[in-house]
């Protein structure tokens, strides 16, 4: 008996799932671009917001409100349009693809405006004990033209 209902139970799960429609085109859907454009920057708040959760408290500002106001866009469209899109894989997987090729690039910029930065603290550190330097060998060369000769004294005639 209870071999049975367990045949039933999954020849019901396998029928029940065929019948998942493609949901119906929104009336406000947000555009692949833009969506490339909301999802990278939603990886950027979610990354932030993970790294420095107090600064983003501190400074009054939540993830999602702060990225709906940008785009003006409210949760529901959003949701209505990433469902619509999550629906074709092929689709959403461009999606996705596209998000990732850009904050890959983000991260090229980033590390080399880094890069760039620590090469001009560098510079500027060297140049600061190249002065320093300078100032003691100064320094040096006054006191040694200063000191009074320690040899002996001849008396001049008078």
């Amino acid at each position: 008996m209870n071999r049975y209902i367990t045949i039933v139970l999954i020849a019901l799960a396998i029928f029940s799932c065929n019948n998942i429609d493609k949901p119906k085109k929104p009336d406000n859907l947000i555009t692949k671009d833009r969506m490339v454009d909301i999802i990278t920057d939603i990886s950027l708040m979610t990354a932030a917001k993970g790294l420095n959760k107090g600064l983003l408290e501190e400074n009054a500002i939540n993830p999602q409100n702060y990225i709906y106001n940008k785009y003006n866009i409210d949760s529901i469209q959003f949701a209505e349009s990433n469902n619509y899109y999550a629906y074709d894989v092929k689709e959403y997987e461009e999606i996705y693809l596209t998000v990732k090729e850009r904050l890959e690039e983000q991260k090229v910029e980033y590390t080399a405006l880094q890069e760039k930065k620590k090469k001009e603290r560098d510079s500027l550190r060297k140049a600061k004990k190249t002065a320093r330097d300078s100032i003691k060998k100064l320094n040096l060369n006054k006191n040694k033209e200063s000191k009074p000769f320690k040899g002996k004294t001849v008396k001049r005639p008078e």
